[in-house]
């Protein structure tokens, strides 16, 4: 599936590295021989303002303050940005950060009459089902979609989108570049190597996992790694078999939390204390939603798998 290009933001996202610079520099000194970049305009003065959303864009013609996300990592994005205050319900699966006001309503089978019951004057949602959006827009309430991201850009581009769509430009920018630094860093810190390091990523005790050609296996590429797993649209399904021949250097579990699966599990399965990541340590629990969220926290989780593959030497063999 195409990911959706967001020309509205990218020029918000301009306007906003705009006011980050602008600090910058008025903290270096008193020098008056240069303007300062104009800041962009935060809170009521944004508005109105006209945001990308999915394949579209909406216009908002005042500050949101009464903000539903129906998206647990928009549900993130909007308390990275400021605009915790303005969130009024989550869904049921916004379950970071602990302060967001988690409700019963779903986003995968949501209910236009139960959203509308907390007076919404926006909404985020990562996909339209049932209609979602039609039947918000004919009670007036508008929609802000932000489907999966395909890679970091995705990320940063709908952060910049939240913070213009509730008046906090400046500040998405500054998460932006502060996540965009915590990235290069790891990444720059990394040894290079002949080969990739190969690895599977469990996503649940069935075995499902994920490919190069997903988001979280993007964030892997980035750091020197290469899935095991192929085809499945992205998600395969594979069997216990298949991961002990494909011998992997590195085991990561995003099915700690949900389902209490650890490295002590994970060896006791038939054949799989031969391979490389258990015989070498390598099976490392991740936090569940930081591995399947797009939002701020993973740079949380590109520190994590780059602190592992940092420790992995180069020349010694894995297999």
């Amino acid at each position: 599936m195409s990911t959706p290009r967001f020309r509205p933001t990218r020029a918000l996202g301009a306007l906003a590295l705009a006011a980050v610079v602008a600090v910058g520099l008025a903290a270096c000194g008193d020098d008056d021989s240069a303007p300062a970049p104009e800041t962009p305009a935060q809170g009521d003065d944004a508005f109105p303002v006209t945001v990308g959303s999915g394949d579209g864009e909406i216009t908002l013609d005042a500050r949101p303050n009464a903000v539903v996300s129906l998206s647990p990592t928009a549900t993130e994005m909007l308390f990275a940005v400021g605009a915790g205050d303005q969130v009024v319900a989550v869904d049921d699966q916004s379950t970071y950060p602990g302060e967001a006001p988690r409700t019963a309503l779903s986003g995968f089978t949501p209910n236009v009459e139960a959203i509308v019951g907390y007076s919404p004057d926006l909404v985020i949602v990562s996909d339209d089902p049932g209609d979602l959006v039609a039947g918000l827009e004919r009670v007036g309430v508008p929609t802000l979609v932000l489907p999966a991201a395909v890679n970091l850009d995705d990320v940063y581009g709908q952060i910049e989108q939240v913070g213009a769509a509730t008046g906090h430009v400046g500040d998405a920018a500054e998460v932006v570049s502060r996540m965009q630094g915590e990235i290069d860093e790891v990444v720059a810190g990394l040894p290079e190597r002949p080969e990739p390091l190969r690895y599977y990523h469990e996503l649940d005790p069935t075995f499902f996992s994920i490919t190069d050609d997903t988001f979280v296996g993007s964030v892997y590429s980035m750091l020197g790694l290469e899935s095991i797993a192929t085809g499945g649209d992205g998600y395969p399904q594979l069997s216990a078999e298949y991961v002990v021949t494909a011998d992997p250097d590195l085991i990561f579990l995003a099915d700690a939390k949900c389902c209490g699966v650890d490295a002590a599990a994970v060896a006791e399965r038939p054949g799989w204390g031969e391979t490389a990541a258990v015989r070498e340590g390598h099976v490392h629990p991740l936090d569940d939603d930081v591995a399947s969220r797009w939002g701020p926290r993973v740079a949380d989780l590109v520190r994590q798998v780059g602190d592992v593959v940092a420790q992995i030497p180069v020349t010694a063999p894995t297999r």
